[in-house]
Order: C-alpha cells, then sequence, then structure tokens
C-alpha cells in the first residue's frame, strides 16, 4: 500500500545543511557537535525566507529619550530616513513642525506643508517628513522668514535656535577626515556625509570648517587647537561649552581632551565628542540661552528660587 511521506522535521534539515556544508564528514566529539550545530543555525537561518531588509517601523518606547514624547501619545514613532546624521543623533522634521514648532498637529498636516515645499534644510527644500536634521543643520521656513540651528541645550536635547538672515548663510562643519582620491585630487569628508574636493592643505581631521549653504564653498576654518572654544556633541556633558586646556593621547585608545567652561568648572571628554565652534574665546554661531553652562541641582534650584521671587516681588 501507500505510505506517506515522513515529515521533514528539524532533525532531518539540520542532517541535510550539514551534509550541504560537509559537517557530517567531520569526527565527532563535543566540543566539534557545538561547533557544527552553530554552523548549521547560522547557515539555516542565511537561507530562510523570513526578515528580509530593513525595520520600517519605531516603537514609540525605543525612540531616543531626547526627542520627549510622551509614553502615552500612540505605539509608535516616526522612524528617521537615511540620511546625513545618525538616526539616534538627529532629529526628524515631523517633530520639528509638530512637536516643536506646533506649525501641525497632525502627521498628515505635516505632509501638506512639506509638500508645498515651505522646509529648508540647509538651503535645500526637503519634502520627505522623516528626514533626519541634526546637529548644526539651518532650518529655514522662508513663508514666516524664520531661520532656526539645532544645538544641544545641557541636558542633551536638541534647540531650536533662532537665527537672524546673515547667520543662517553658513554652517559649521567637522572634518572626519582627508583623503586623496583618483589621479592624487584631495578632498575631505565631514560629519554630515559631505565630500569637498581640493580643500585647504591646513585643513585635518578633527578641524572645523566654515561652509558657505549657497556655494558649497569653504570659506573659513577652525584648527582644533589648545585654547579654542568648544561644543560637546555627545556623552554625558552633552551641549557643555568651553574652551580646549588639555589634550591627553593614549595609544592604542581614545585621546581626552580637557575642557574649562565660563564659570571655571573643568570636565573631560573623549575627542570624537568635541566640535570647535570658534577661535579664541569667541563662537563663530550665537549660542542658546545658557550659554552652554551647565548647572548643578543646587544651582538650578536656586536660579528658579530667584525667577519666582522676583515674579512674586
Amino acid at each position: 500500500g501507500f505510505l506517506p511521506p515522513e515529515p521533514f522535521t528539524r532533525e532531518k534539515r539540520i542532517g541535510a545543511a550539514a551534509a550541504e556544508i560537509g559537517i557530517d564528514r567531520l569526527p565527532i566529539s563535543h566540543f566539534k557537535r557545538i561547533i557544527s550545530t552553530w554552523l548549521v543555525s547560522l547557515f539555516l537561518l542565511l537561507n530562510s525566507s523570513h526578515a528580509r531588509g530593513l525595520k520600517k517601523h519605531l516603537k514609540r518606547l525605543n525612540a531616543p529619550k531626547h526627542w520627549m514624547l510622551d509614553k502615552l501619545g500612540g505605539a509608535f514613532a516616526p522612524k528617521p530616513s537615511s540620511g546625513p546624521h545618525k538616526s539616534r543623533e538627529c532629529l526628524p522634521l515631523i517633530l520639528i513642525l509638530r512637536n516643536k514648532l506646533k506649525y501641525a498637529l497632525t502627521y498628515q498636516e505635516v505632509i501638506a506643508i512639506m509638500m508645498q515645499r515651505h522646509i529648508l534644510v540647509d538651503g535645500k527644500v526637503r519634502t520627505d517628513k522623516t528626514y533626519p536634521a541634526g546637529f548644526m543643520d539651518v532650518v529655514s521656513i522662508p513663508k514666516t522668514n524664520e531661520n532656526f540651528r539645532l544645538l544641544y541645550d545641557t541636558k542633551g536635547r536638541f534647540r531650536l535656535h533662532s537665527l537672524r538672515d546673515e547667520e543662517a548663510k553658513f554652517k559649521l562643519c567637522k572634518v572626519r577626515s582627508v583623503q586623496f582620491g583618483q589621479k592624487g585630487i584631495p578632498y575631505l569628508n565631514t560629519y554630515d556625509g559631505r565630500t569637498i574636493r581640493y580643500p585647504d592643505p591646513l585643513i585635518k581631521a578633527n578641524d572645523t570648517i566654515k561652509l558657505d549653504l549657497e556655494t558649497n564653498k569653504i570659506v573659513d576654518f577652525i584648527k582644533f587647537d589648545v585654547g579654542n572654544v568648544v561644543m560637546v556633541t555627545g556623552g554625558r556633558n552633552t551641549g557643555r561649552v568651553g574652551i580646549i586646556k588639555n589634550r591627553e593621547k593614549h595609544k592604542g585608545s581614545f585621546e581626552t581632551i580637557h575642557i574649562q567652561d565660563a564659570t571655571g568648572h573643568e570636565f573631560a571628554t573623549r575627542m570624537g565628542n568635541v566640535f570647535t565652534i570658534g577661535k579664541g574665546s569667541k563662537p563663530w554661531v550665537s549660542l542658546p540661552k545658557g550659554k552652554g553652562i551647565k548647572l548643578s541641582i543646587i544651582e538650578e534650584a536656586r536660579k528658579r528660587l530667584a525667577a519666582q521671587a522676583s515674579a512674586t516681588a
């Protein structure tokens, strides 16, 4: 009579996969059995038909804390598109228009505003609602004659700092690397994904360039030197502004930068977290309220009480 085929069990799948990659011919010992099982599992995982491509969603509880999204405002958050800034270090345009500037109440209203080409980032029209704007980016709205620069406050959150028209014409870019391309053409890469050919030969990695947003040309540059003013863009001291006092080089490890703020407090951070914003003690961009000076909890409480006392007086 006719016998039904045996079900293709997990053991048989592993056996077939092992035969395909030649593991079944190995002399079996305890160690090799563990290795072979791991290799077979990897083989099956790579040949499975599930989970192809990127995740297209982001749960609200998994969104960066500095976006300041309320926990009960829905299950999901806007997932940033691919762009010049990392997804955990950016602010999607939808959050700027809806949550920060309050120009829209809903997702659909944001789309309506953006598709009318009202929003510019670094002088270019952006119609992608989840475009990742980041540190030092200039967001312009010609319809309302407003310009904002994205900077950090001392708690590591993005602040939309209002600008005059003259200041909105340029941005500062940190140089990631300087290299040579085909035919020996020199070029540099910036922190926001730009590639600029034929830079000044004096510009090196970690320096800052002043970029004209209309022509995309380098206007000036700041060397990463002791005595220059910097802003911290990562770590516990994000948003603090101070002057470089000392550079500690550690072979095979991270270089440490010691910084002193305007009140005389000193702190240290990694070199990768430091962004030069001016020569000497004068920054080339205007700073948000607080001027990058971090207050202690006690100082904040005293300031609050003084403000309350002056309001009631």
